[in-house]
C-alpha cells in the first residue's frame, strides 16, 4: 500500500514543486498577503482579492491552497474581481466538522451571500473544478458562468492508477513519507492540532464514489466551460459525458498538457478562461448549412 501511495502523490510532488517555481516569479505572496477571514457557520475562511469587477470565485485543488492557484491571478485580476478562498481546512482556513464537496460548495454559497454578491462567476482547478459544478448547479440565481478544470460527477472519472490506495491515505503515511506537504501545511493553518483530522476527513472525501450526481448536472443553467489536458488524470472521454449532460456548456481539450496545465501553460490557460469570462458564446446555427 505504501508504494502505491507514493506513486499517487508523485504527481501532487510535481504541482508543489512548479507551484513554488511559478508564485517565485511574482513579488506577491498570494495566500499570505493580507486577506481576511469570513465566518461561515462558525468556521473562519481565509480569502484574498484583486482587481475590479465581476467577482469570480476562484477554488483551489485538493490538498492546496490559494498560494497554489497564484498564477492566475495577476491576468485574472485585470478583468474580475478575483475572489481567492482558502476551502475549508486547506491553507489559512479553519476546519469544518466534516469535508465533502458538497460541504464546500455549501460554505461558498453561504459566503456568497455574507459577501453580499448580486452574481459571480467561478473557476475551479480540479477538485475546485468538483465544488465550482457543485456551486453552479446550486445557486442558479447568482452564478453565471463557472470553469471546471479537470473536474469529475464521480471517482470512475479517473484514471484507476490515478486513485488507487487513496482512500487508505492516513496520518501515518502522511509522517513518515509526505512532509512535503505537512511542514508547509503546519506553516499555514491555524489548527495545527488537527491536521491528523484532516487527512482523515480529506481520504474519507476522496473514497466517496459520486461527486456530482446527475440530476445536479442536469440542473445546471450558468454556462459552464470544462477544461483539461489530453494527458490528464482525468479520462477525457469522462470530460466529455460532462459537457454532454450539462446543458449548453463549452468543452476544450488542451494538447500536449497534463494535469497541471496552470503551470505547463499558464498564458494559455489564463487566455481561454478570460476569453469565456468575457464573451457570450456563439452558437452555430446547423440551420443555414447548404444556404
Amino acid at each position: 500500500m505504501k508504494h502505491q501511495i507514493i506513486k499517487i502523490f508523485a504527481l501532487i510532488i510535481l504541482l508543489v514543486a512548479l507551484s513554488k517555481v511559478s508564485i517565485s516569479q511574482t513579488s506577491i505572496p498570494y495566500g499570505s498577503n493580507n486577506g481576511k477571514y469570513q465566518k461561515v457557520n462558525g468556521v473562519n475562511l481565509y480569502y484574498e482579492e484583486y482587481g475590479k469587477g465581476t467577482p469570480l470565485l476562484l477554488i483551489h485543488g485538493g490538498l492546496s491552497s490559494i498560494k497554489d492557484v497564484g498564477v492566475m491571478i495577476p491576468e485574472l485580476s485585470k478583468k474580475l474581481r478575483v475572489i481567492a478562498i482558502d476551502c475549508p481546512g486547506y491553507g489559512r482556513s479553519e476546519q469544518a466538522d466534516s469535508l465533502s464537496y458538497q460541504l464546500m460548495a455549501d460554505y461558498f454559497s453561504k459566503m456568497i451571500d455574507l459577501l453580499k454578491l448580486d452574481s459571480v462567476y467561478t473557476l475551479g482547478y480540479s477538485d475546485g473544478g468538483n465544488v465550482a459544478l457543485l456551486l453552479a448547479a446550486d445557486r442558479p440565481d447568482k452564478v453565471k458562468k463557472a470553469v471546471a478544470f479537470a473536474a469529475v460527477s464521480n471517482t470512475s472519472g479517473y484514471y484507476p492508477e490515478a486513485t488507487a490506495e487513496l482512500n487508505q491515505l492516513n496520518p501515518e503515511t502522511v509522517e513518515s513519507y509526505f512532509k512535503w506537504w505537512l511542514d508547509p501545511h503546519l506553516k499555514l493553518t491555524p489548527q495545527k492540532d488537527k491536521w491528523k483530522k484532516f487527512i482523515k476527513d480529506f481520504s474519507k472525501m476522496c473514497a466517496t464514489p459520486v461527486i456530482v450526481p446527475p440530476h445536479k448536472l442536469n440542473k445546471i443553467s450558468a454556462s459552464v466551460l470544462i477544461i483539461q489536458g489530453d494527458n490528464d488524470i482525468v479520462k477525457p472521454e469522462h470530460a466529455l459525458q460532462l459537457h454532454r449532460a450539462i446543458k449548453g456548456s463549452q468543452f476544450c481539450i488542451v494538447p500536449a498538457a497534463s494535469h497541471f496545465i496552470l503551470y505547463e501553460k499558464p498564458e494559455l490557460f489564463n487566455h481561454l478562461t478570460i476569453e469565456f469570462f468575457s464573451k457570450e458564446p456563439k452558437l452555430f446555427d446547423f440551420t443555414q448549412l447548404g444556404k
